[in-house]
């Protein structure tokens, strides 16, 4: 009998509100809340980090974050972070027989410090477990701004070079820059996002040449649903994984023409739109195909929303006017220590095989390692050292989960969740981020929230309840002490 395919969608900054089967109000969502009347959405899922590299590098290693120094938001040109003996989520699924891809947004870095983008490259997701990958590189805000096929720039012309550069001051003298040809620009820069000028939107880092090879945003997500139905179509003797990591709606938001305007809170709400879409376009295939039923969809997101993340595209004053709050009832977003920062959706869909319904179940993306080698059979023996197997509770058959939940935030500071109470261990650094309008939840005090009752963490309890502050430092300090790192 043919083995279940497995689809991971991972949408990039996301929040616990923004969805319309989770109680957004701005944005419906109908394709994502098909998902979820087919399977199970969870209250209770978190992320290992507030930020975007660490949370991708626990979901392919099953490890926490802080056992590599190297989890912090990479630049374009950063070296994978990724050993290739390490154990990872594809090699799993791999190991049980199946094809496996990565498509989409990457960001775990490429080469071993001799990345050259113009030669094949080396370290790429084909070298940590994934058969076929066709990524972009780090973030759509950040160059270069071009597709990777395997280990090779997609489509660059051998006499147009890259070049790429992280420097302070750009290094080129012939390329447009938003200092340089602010007439160029169709989308302003808020804070940050103003090096080189790619397609009209200002970026972070420089890039020369390769122009053939350059993307347009609005095209990103037509070609990364194009390369999973190939993928699709080209696996039809076993069994497939994907890693499919759409790039909405983290900045620059420039959808598809056809979704401009159509959600009314501008360029944010019209790529969540559009993202919806194209997740029904695919569940549309994979129906067409007869593989709907043979095929686990997991929905989720990195890590929580942010509103202004460096382009004035007027999300904070629309959200507003719409009553459309991201984060939903939580407390902080992206790089917050608080709840909103690391607590996601996350919807698991099997039609025909798993009911519907809302799961308290503690989750996190770490497990989903050990999780899907128990489905499997595999034995990961020292492997996803921080991974546990809860494949009951993400497939709808049992509704415990985790006995705890660790998470970290962009300055690493950390939280342990336990049933009810959230513990942010203190941590130094401001209180919130003024640029991005976000607390971020760094305090020299302990905090302790009944989440129970006290969902959006207003009321700190910590000098009421001083044992399980206690109790809950102590298990925090045990856990990043662990000799676990690999």
């Amino acid at each position: 009998m043919k083995k279940t395919n497995v689809i991971l969608l991972l949408a990039d900054d996301l929040g616990y509100g923004d969805l319309s089967c989770y109680g957004g109000v701005g944005v419906q969502t109908p394709n994502i809340d098909a998902l979820a009347e087919n399977g199970i959405q969870f209250a209770d899922a978190y992320s290992t980090s507030a930020v975007c590299t660490p949370a991708r590098y626990s979901i392919l290693t099953g490890e926490y974050p802080f056992r590599n120094p190297n989890t912090h938001i990479l630049p374009g040109n950063a070296a994978c972070i990724i050993n290739k003996d390490k154990g990872t989520l594809p090699k799993i699924f791999k190991k049980a027989g199946y094809r496996t891809a990565a498509i989409g947004k990457w960001h775990l870095g490429l080469g071993n410090n001799d990345l050259d983008w113009n030669k094949e490259i080396t370290c790429t997701p084909n070298d940590v477990g994934f058969d076929y990958s066709y990524i972009f590189p780090a973030t759509n805000d950040r160059v270069p701004c071009v597709y990777i096929k395997n280990r090779n720039v997609d489509n660059l012309d051998p006499n147009d070079p890259i070049e790429v550069s992280y420097a302070a001051e750009c290094p080129y003298d012939d390329i447009p820059t938003s200092a340089r040809n602010p007439e160029m620009l169709r989308m302003i820069h808020s804070h940050g996002h103003n090096n080189s000028i790619i397609n009209g939107v200002g970026r972070i880092g420089f890039m020369r040449g390769g122009e053939k090879a350059r993307w347009k945003d609005e095209d990103l997500s037509e070609k990364f649903l194009s390369e999973v139905k190939n993928f699709i179509s080209e696996s039809s003797e076993q069994p497939f994984f994907i890693y499919y990591a759409l790039h909405q709606p983290h900045v620059p938001r420039v959808p598809n023409p056809r979704f401009a305007g159509v959600s009314g809170l501008g360029p944010r709400g019209d790529v969540i739109a559009e993202m919806d879409d194209y997740i029904g376009q695919l569940t549309a295939y994979l129906e067409q195909k007869k593989l709907l039923e043979d095929t686990i969809i997991i929905f989720t997101s990195d890590n929580g929303p942010v509103l202004d993340d460096g382009y004035r595209d007027d999300a904070e004053r629309l959200n507003k006017i719409a009553q459309h709050y991201p984060a939903g009832p939580l407390r902080g977003g992206k790089y917050s220590k608080f709840e909103g920062g690391a607590r996601i959706p996350l919807i698991i869909s099997h039609k025909s095989h798993i009911n519907a319904s809302i799961s308290h179940a503690m989750v996190s993306h770490v497990d989903f390692a050990a999780s899907f080698a128990e489905m499997l059979g595999i034995d990961i023996g020292d492997w996803a050292v921080d991974s546990c197997n809860h494949i009951d509770a993400f497939l709808g058959k049992e509704s415990k989960g985790r006995e705890e939940i660790f998470a970290e935030s962009l300055n690493k500071g950390y939280f342990l969740r336990k049933g009810k109470w959230t513990y942010m261990q203190p941590s130094d650094g401001a209180q919130h981020n003024y640029t991005v309008n976000i607390e971020l939840g760094n305090s020299r005090d302990p905090m302790l929230y009944n989440v129970a009752y006290d969902i959006g963490q207003r009321n700190n309890v910590a000098e009421l309840h001083p044992d399980i502050v206690k109790q809950m430092e102590q298990r925090i300090n045990e856990i990043l002490g662990s000799d676990k790192t690999r």
